[in-house]
């Protein structure tokens, strides 16, 4: 096992924190609005990266679509009791064009906040949606081509597929933008990457992104792999994230690609380029309430989960605060930030916020804040603060019955930090019930010391030899309950 580095990303949603600025300031704000100290408490926090969600342009076809969809506006209503028109902004993800948004301060604006947050030690990620555009993209009436077409016969079988589209050739038939299990995304029309020309024309999009931040977060990225795309179209298509992560990294060797996968393809992305992807398997058992899934997840070669993105919510998910009750939302948080790879913290999950905004507004509800849960939250990012996490080697520990008939170990996740002489314990027991094991570090060089256990979490402070640290050391644990504890040898 070798060192690394474990970055802490913060998403902060540009649309709806610039509508509040603008509130705020009785004006219209842009992305040079946000105060140097909102970003001076993001460094504070301890984060390395900001995720700015929805800084390119969209259309105004896509607004209407986003005004018209009857489940959208039932959401938007169930969300915001004064719902009005002017709350929808359109899709984030119906990208007209990658250009900062009029509305954010554009391109000049969008460098600017990049130039203020690498002042501050900070590096800025940005979206890239390759595997549709809005319906208004320019390419739709110059290069119609660029698309997947369909059939009168098609659009009359599927209409929640397809739509009309006028060119000035006459009507065609698109497809939307979908993946495919579900309908598709009727703001979006699909791009053809079956297309040499798309491919290329994207890579150059990539190349122009590059130009305004350190990273993207790639919109469904699975959806261009060749196997996927051949399974969803019938279309037969060269590799695209292989030859476009080189073109980046030739011009900008530290850029970063995230993906956004599901469907078990996490290390196939992993494997052709993506330094990150996101880690939705331990969500979703974290969500189920088990910790054996959980700890089965956790045996995966290491390899592999450093370039996981843990999350407990995002722009995509329900609101961590309005799924898990409190005892579990801060057991399964201990266990997904404390574990390896790429921290990923959404804005308004500090706070405890419980509503989460669609995509296709720019306000949310005002919210009070859950002062035990910031509490929490402040005290676990002064954890992911230490060298030993950091730039530590982590090891997942075996649990063993307390006794004989005693089934409740079953129940505990245990790992551990080691780097050097620092060391960090950590014990979950992620069940609704108490229970008892013994912890096993396996480390002979504790065997003939004393140690001082302190609990970065609560105030709770043991004494034990390094013999029982490595023999067993025994654990009797309410429901959802966990320990952070940093050795100090005595």
């Amino acid at each position: 096992m070798t060192p690394f580095s474990a970055p802490l990303l913060y998403q902060v949603n540009t649309r709806v924190w610039i509508a509040l600025l603008s509130k705020q300031l009785n004006d219209s704000a842009t992305l040079d609005d946000i105060p140097d100290a909102a970003l001076d408490e993001i460094v504070n926090l301890g984060f390395d990266w900001v995720y700015g969600l929805g800084v390119w342009q969209t259309g105004e076809a896509g607004r209407l679509i986003s005004l018209s969809h009857s489940d959208w506006l039932t959401e938007y209503r169930l969300l915001l009791s004064d719902f009005d028109d002017n709350d929808v902004y359109g899709s984030c993800f119906a990208i007209k064009a990658y250009v900062g948004s009029d509305r954010l301060g554009g391109n000049i604006a969008i460098e600017h906040l990049r130039d203020r947050l690498h002042q501050r030690g900070l590096k800025l990620m940005l979206d890239f949606v390759p595997n549709h555009t809005a319906l208004d993209h320019p390419w739709v009436q110059t290069h119609p081509e660029f698309f997947i077409h369909g059939t009168e016969e098609l659009l009359e079988q599927e209409p929640q597929n397809y739509c009309r589209v006028s060119l000035p050739t006459g009507d065609a038939i698109f497809a939307y933008g979908r993946d495919p299990y579900f309908p598709g995304w009727p703001d979006t029309l699909q791009l053809n990457y079956g297309n040499p020309a798309v491919q290329t024309a994207m890579q150059d999009e990539l190349l122009s992104i590059a130009q305004f931040c350190d990273g993207v977060r790639c919109d469904m990225a699975m959806l261009v792999l060749p196997e996927v795309f051949q399974r969803t179209w019938g279309i037969a298509t060269e590799p695209f994230w292989q030859t476009a992560i080189q073109a980046v990294r030739s011009q900008h060797p530290n850029f970063i690609f995230m993906a956004e996968v599901y469907w078990e393809l996490e290390w196939t992305l992993q494997h052709i380029g993506f330094d990150y992807t996101y880690d939705k398997r331990l969500y979703d058992c974290l969500r189920e309430q088990h910790a054996q899934p959980v700890r089965e997840h956790f045996e995966a070669d290491l390899n592999y989960q450093i370039k996981l993105a843990r999350f407990l919510e995002n722009h995509d998910e329900p609101r961590a605060a309005s799924i898990f009750p409190p005892d579990v939302h801060r057991a399964a948080a201990i266990l997904t930030f404390l574990s390896p790879g790429l921290r990923f913290f959404h804005q308004g999950q500090l706070e405890g916020f419980h509503h989460k905004i669609s995509v296709h507004l720019q306000r949310g509800p005002v919210e009070a804040i859950d002062d035990d849960l910031y509490t929490f939250y402040r005290q676990l990012l002064n954890c992911l603060q230490l060298s030993v996490v950091r730039k530590g080697v982590w090891q997942l520990l075996a649990c063993t019955p307390a006794w004989e008939g005693n089934d409740t170990w079953n129940d505990f996740i245990s790992f551990a930090w080691k780097k050097n002489e620092k060391r960090l314990l950590i014990v979950v027991n992620y069940s609704a019930h108490a229970g008892q094991c013994y912890v096993t570090l396996p480390d002979t060089a504790l065997v003939e010391k004393q140690y001082q256990l302190q609990d970065l979490m609560s105030s709770i402070v043991y004494e034990r030899s390094g013999h029982s640290l490595v023999s067993g050391l025994y654990f009797d644990l309410p429901a959802w309950g966990y320990h952070v504890f940093n050795l100090q040898e005595i």
